[in-house]
């Protein structure tokens, strides 16, 4: 049997809060889920599916992990981050190849996003 990714699991104090900003920038409902859970996705969708967990205490420290969301304009998606409740870090990294911005969800969970120059 081949070991397959299945989703990332996301622990937060508002599950349902932090679940509603991640299905508007990412454009993906809530699936089936257990009482203080929310899935965004189900088992066997193309993407793994994004976990969120109720838990008692806020993060604190920085996270040793985060997601990167390609988008097509980063000032466009730097909006949408901002309107659906997030923040600018105000962290930039400017490449040859594109740029990155460190951006955070309600819950100040970190996480890029990049933009590709073609």
């Amino acid at each position: 049997m081949a070991n397959v990714w299945s989703g990332v699991t996301i622990d937060c104090v508002d599950p349902e809060r932090v679940a509603r900003f991640w299905s508007g920038l990412l454009g993906r409902e809530p699936g089936p889920s257990r009482k203080g859970w929310v899935y965004l996705g189900e088992r066997g969708d193309p993407q793994p599916r994004l976990v969120f967990q109720q838990v008692p205490e806020p993060r604190t420290g920085k996270v040793r992990l985060h997601l990167d969301v390609t988008v097509d304009d980063i000032d466009e998606a730097m909006t949408t981050v901002i309107n659906l409740g997030g923040r600018f870090t105000g962290e930039r990294h400017d490449y040859d190849e594109g740029v990155v911005v460190v951006m955070a969800d309600p819950e100040d969970h970190e996480f890029c996003l990049v933009q590709h120059y073609d």
